[in-house]
């Protein structure tokens, strides 16, 4: 270590640890008054002035000053303090071997983090030791298994503008896959970005991104690598592509991958290697099922606010044997399927495999032996694969004939099965290269020795003979020497400062022979050496540094062999993920009873259909039907708590699932193939970005009037239930007949307004459901099973009693319903009926029945069928501004 380091944080952990908040005056400005290392350590922070500096101390990762007293804080670390020739400044210390969690919670608080090493072993230093950054750790280009979650995505994506056209471009830097997309609008943006889900985001500067609504809540930069240039990004992406126009469209695209790319490069220190970038994959948004931020969250898809991770879609379909399929899993439920085709062919490998039981148990028991191959070849291919890698990469290949040999069962009964047979490379060569090159148990530091295999290098070999014959001629020796002196308490020790020895106490020192040489004196004896001891010394640890060093030169070797064969790995690994995502499939369909959905061009119809996510966590699940007419809009009435916001979701559910290619929980299910999901199901206040319940629901539900078409499925929930009854009434109607005679897609409309279930007298494609309850001596029980019709109360005293309102209020809620009912039959105030407005038994207007009269002929006058959502809020409100005149 160089003469002015530090000896770690714990040196000074009890120094007085009053406040310092910062250096003394003038420390950074006056550099040639800082001590070596700290004009080290400030210059590494100019050049990486966007993170933060973690520099090597030995043990320790320090940092100084003011970043001292942020670590400290983040960290919950002593803040310590230093004192040298400079003044006294605050230090606090990471320890290297502990390093992780310590980088998580700094990376938590949205730093970036540049890790300066020793480049060169302090003993070999000649003053300062030398350092360098070598790598830059940020959230979305880790590649450290400690860090990254087992079996997750983890991007960091570039957005950029050229003209009209939005550009998305996204990498994993620890599995190597590399994505990329464009699209015309912000709000195609907003949902492409939801369904990546980066850790980390660049915006170009002609770029707009609503940083405030990102899902995840992703680190956003406007780092200088997202304003990459067209030809400097060209010339970036020729390390990966041959062709690169044969991949990219647009300026926007080729600039988003450049600016990637080069974020993530610099990311990995002064190499900055990604060879391992081998799959460059475009793909069209317009290819995959639409769902939006809100669809994903509305769902719950992989997030379950109220319940546990388990208690999504996704915790119920991940039963994967391997983070390979995971991934894919992952990957598959954002990104369903819009091409019938295909997804028949997903469904034909499913269904081979439920009907394999044999086939598919032993596949996926070799998939559980499959290790995160992805990330494997990363490690190798960036030289940071240590042996364990290489035999945790070896036991993966170990299992791949197993996997063939269960596909070979199965495998002709779907053409997607026997295309990932044909993909999957069981890479016989590596397999062969690592278990001869490399220990079955080898130790995590590859510079030791204890790494290659005997018989793999015969000058290595030779070396470690040599030090193995010394070694026992050394054991040898304390024998031998005690018959020659007669001195039964003689020993031979060793010690790394001064080698080896023979020990003989003080009182045998007389008979020591002549050709003992002193080498120690202790307090009560003296060790010694002999001509042959000191040169089986030097054949031993002159044997052994030369067999270290040639030991990791040929596993250096054999790692570089492997990364050859990266695309192989990565193409094997592909293969894997599918199969295990397939397998998974055909897995839980069987354990859960799951039916193979069929696909027709007409309208949703679903025998017996459950939610899948609610059914595993009752005792009990009522199962019910559903009949869609395309292009339709059905009511749904009837009691809170009776199931309808359940209903609706799993009908949009056993939709998202077939597309995925699974099969679904119901006796069985005939679909069409949908565009895209909308949901606006339930409410809640968005205080950070100042809208309130009632401006949420309008905004999502703009979205949906503007983007929906013919060929999606649309669910709304309580539409209107953030304002007053009569404004919320109206807006409800509009909406529903806006859906019906301008969007015309399927539609899945919950309501409390019961007056909207006449519309299915008045419009053809308008339909009633509804869930009963019964209700016996005040006391309510919900059947949760659909029917056809409108519902004959929402029973919302029933409901308010059974959540455990006091008896005084559910009393006086009953006596003022009674009253109301007998006194105008519906609620007090203004209320929109089929024929226009109906005024209140409280009639307060000015103008009396006049203006009753101009309300109802300014309704009548109005077509409705041709009046955006727009425009009916200002007529709502016009018209309230009349009635309150």
């Amino acid at each position: 270590m160089d003469a002015d380091s530090d000896t770690g944080a714990s040196a000074d952990a009890d120094a007085d640890t009053e406040a310092i908040t910062g250096p003394p005056d003038g420390m950074v400005d006056a550099r040639d008054e800082l001590t070596p290392m700290l004009s080290q350590y400030f210059d590494l922070c100019a050049e990486y002035e966007d993170a933060l500096l973690l520099f090597q101390n030995g043990d320790f990762y320090q940092t100084y000053c003011d970043a001292a007293a942020e670590v400290a804080r983040v960290c919950e670390l002593t803040l310590t303090r230093r004192e040298d020739s400079t003044g006294t400044y605050p230090m606090a210390g990471i320890p290297v071997d502990n390093a992780a969690k310590y980088v998580e919670r700094l990376l938590d608080a949205d730093y970036r983090i540049a890790v300066a090493e020793q480049v060169e072993p302090p003993e070999e230093a000649s003053g300062l030791v030398d350092r360098a950054v070598t790598q830059v750790i940020t959230p979305g280009t880790l590649v450290e298994d400690e860090l990254l979650g087992a079996g997750t995505k983890n991007y960091v994506a570039a957005v950029t503008r050229a003209a009209e056209t939005r550009a998305v471009a996204a990498v994993d830097a620890a599995t190597g896959e590399c994505l990329l997309t464009s699209v015309d609008d912000d709000t195609s943006l907003r949902a492409e970005l939801d369904r990546l889900a980066p850790a980390e985001l660049l915006v170009g500067p002609d770029a707009t991104v609503d940083r405030e609504s990102l899902s995840g809540a992703p680190m956003v930069t406007d780092h200088e690598a997202a304003a990459i240039g067209a030809e400097e990004a060209r010339e970036r992406l020729s390390a990966y592509l041959s062709r690169p126009e044969a991949v990219i469209e647009g300026e926007a695209e080729l600039r988003a991958c450049g600016a990637v790319l080069a974020y993530a490069e610099w990311t990995q220190g002064d190499d900055g290697s990604l060879d391992y970038v081998t799959r460059v994959r475009r793909y069209d948004p317009r290819e995959a099922l639409g769902l939006d931020a809100t669809a994903i969250r509305s769902l719950e898809l992989f997030e379950n606010r109220g319940a546990g991770s388990s208690e999504t879609l996704f915790g119920v379909l991940d039963d994967t044997a391997c983070a390979l399929g995971r991934r894919t899993l992952d990957g598959w439920l954002r990104r369903p399927l819009v091409d019938r085709e295909a997804i028949e062919a997903r469904l034909d490998a499913v269904e081979a495999l439920t009907e394999a039981a044999l086939a598919r148990e032993t596949i996926r028991e070799a998939l559980r032996e499959v290790y995160d191959l992805e990330r494997l070849a990363g490690r190798v291919s960036r030289e940071r694969a240590n042996a364990r890698d290489l035999r945790s990469l070896k036991a993966t290949l170990d299992a791949v004939p197993e996997v063939l040999a269960g596909l070979d069962g199965v495998a002709a009964d779907a053409d997607r099965l026997t295309h990932l047979r044909d993909r999957i490379d069981p890479l016989d060569d590596v397999r062969d290269l690592i278990d001869r090159a490399i220990r079955p148990d080898p130790p995590v530091e590859v510079t030791e020795g204890g790494v290659i295999r005997e018989g793999f290098d015969d000058e290595l070999d030779r070396l470690r003979e040599t030090e193995r014959e010394g070694r026992e001629w050394v054991a040898d020796l304390e024998a031998r020497e005690r018959e020659r002196t007669g001195i039964d308490s003689l020993s031979v020790g060793h010690t790394q400062v001064h080698g080896y020895y023979i020990e003989v106490t003080d009182p045998n020192l007389d008979r020591v022979p002549d050709d003992y040489t002193r080498r120690q004196t202790l307090k009560n004896a003296e060790r010694f050496y002999t001509p042959e001891l000191k040169r089986r010394e030097d054949e031993i640890i002159g044997a052994a540094e030369r067999a270290d060093t040639l030991e990791y030169d040929r596993f250096r070797e054999v790692r570089a062999v492997v990364a050859e064969e990266t695309a192989r790995l990565q193409g094997l690994a592909d293969a894997l993920a599918e199969l295990d995502a397939v397998a998974t499939l055909a897995s839980v369909a069987i354990e859960r009873d799951y039916a193979r959905p069929t696909f027709h061009d007409g309208g949703i119809e679903i025998e017996a259909g459950r939610h899948p996510v609610v059914e595993t966590t009752q005792n009990r699940f009522v199962p019910n039907d559903a009949a869609l007419p395309p292009r339709s809009v059905t009511l749904v009435t009837g009691p809170n708590m009776s199931g309808k916001s359940t209903y609706m979701r799993q009908v949009a559910l056993i939709v998202v699932l077939a597309q995925v290619g699974s099969f679904v929980p119901a006796d069985a299910a005939t679909l069409p193939v949908v565009d895209r999901v909308f949901t606006r199901v339930g409410a809640s206040d968005d205080i950070a970005g100042g809208q309130s319940t009632f401006m949420r629901e309008m905004a999502e539900l703009t979205s949906i009037l503007h983007e929906a078409t013919p060929d999606s499925l649309v669910l709304l929930d309580e539409v209107g239930r953030g304002t007053s009854t009569a404004d919320g009434r109206a807006i409800a109607r509009a909406t529903v007949e806006f859906l019906h005679d301008d969007v015309g897609a399927t539609t899945l409309f919950a309501t409390h307004y019961h007056d909207l279930t006449g519309l299915a007298e008045a419009y053809d494609g308008v339909h009633n459901l509804h869930f009963a309850a019964d209700r016996d001596d005040g006391d309510v029980t919900f059947l949760h099973r659909v029917a056809e019709g409108p519902a004959s109360s929402s029973y919302g005293v029933e409901v308010a009693r059974l959540a455990g309102v006091p008896d005084p209020v559910v009393e006086r809620s009953r006596a003022l319903v009674g009253g109301e009912r007998e006194t105008n039959g519906h609620d007090e105030g203004v209320q929109v009926t089929l024929d226009g407005v109906e005024a209140s038994g409280d009639d307060t207007s000015k103008n009396g029945s006049e203006a009753d009269d101009d309300l109802v002929e300014t309704l009548r006058e109005t077509d409705l069928a041709r009046t955006t959502p727009i425009e009916a809020l200002n007529l709502l409100a016009d018209l309230i501004e009349r009635v309150e005149e």
